[in-house]
């Protein structure tokens, strides 16, 4: 599956739109990440707990971003956006969505 946050593929010619795709999830803090994270707050820097739980929910909603489409027969997603959320106090949802189109 080709996928891009621009609104063509280079090369290619979209024939078709099947319609707008998501995927999402929604991620929680962990006892253990959120101990280092008070303390990186006090003396300033990345929180790399943080950052490694937000890039593996950001490929888990690609990835069911990407099965979204295939459902639809799609042959590539464009115009790919991201947004988050805070759900509750120590979880956020990070939702993928994009239009999902046939190539010729």
């Amino acid at each position: 599956m080709i996928y891009s946050t621009t609104e063509t593929i280079p090369g290619r010619d979209i024939i078709d739109s099947v319609g707008v795709v998501t995927g999402n999830v929604v991620q929680a803090k962990h006892i253990g990440r959120d101990i280092m994270a008070g303390l990186k707050s006090i003396v300033g820097g990345e929180i790399r707990g943080y950052t490694e739980m937000l890039n593996e929910a950001r490929d888990i909603a690609i990835t069911r971003l990407v099965e979204s489409a295939q459902q639809k027969g799609a042959d590539a997603i464009v115009g790919i956006r991201f947004t988050t959320s805070a759900i509750m106090d120590g979880s956020c949802e990070i939702l993928a969505f994009g239009t999902a189109v046939k190539l010729k």
